[in-house]
């Protein structure tokens, strides 16, 4: 096995070290804000199994960099406001490398700090989508 120049978990440490972090009680009291938006960048799988933080947008890892950018045929317009962007995954480790990324494209983020895991675990709201027949 080849043996790497920097782990993931040296990636995530250098991102963490670098980009707002925010702790779990902090965004549930930010959640009623209108100008807070909570981007969920999980696996479609992991929302419908795991449920997913109410009023949360969905933006898949893969195509973040390209939602962002004005300039990408991509481009999603929640992307484009003046706001406070909070961005999740399960244990904060993605949310961590792409709120990073995100800071080296010019975009101003946060991310949850400990994922939605300790979000479920410390009495975060969870919603469930409906079930399609």
């Amino acid at each position: 096995m080849q043996k790497l120049k920097t782990s993931a978990a040296d990636l995530v440490s250098a991102a963490r070290a670098r980009i707002k972090e925010i702790e779990t009680p902090d965004l549930i009291a930010m959640m009623d804000d209108p100008d807070v938006v909570i981007v969920d960048i999980r696996d479609p799988r992991e929302r419908e199994r795991s449920g997913f933080i109410p009023g949360s947008y969905h933006a898949p890892r893969g195509m973040i960099e390209f939602w962002v950018d004005p300039e990408s045929p991509y481009f999603k317009d929640i992307f484009g406001q003046s706001k406070t962007y909070v961005f999740h995954c399960a244990s904060g480790w993605r949310s961590a490398l792409t709120v990073a990324q995100l800071q080296d494209m010019g975009f101003d983020a946060a991310h949850l700090r400990e994922g939605f895991s300790t979000w479920e675990k410390q009495g975060g709201p969870v919603a469930f989508a409906d079930k399609k027949d």
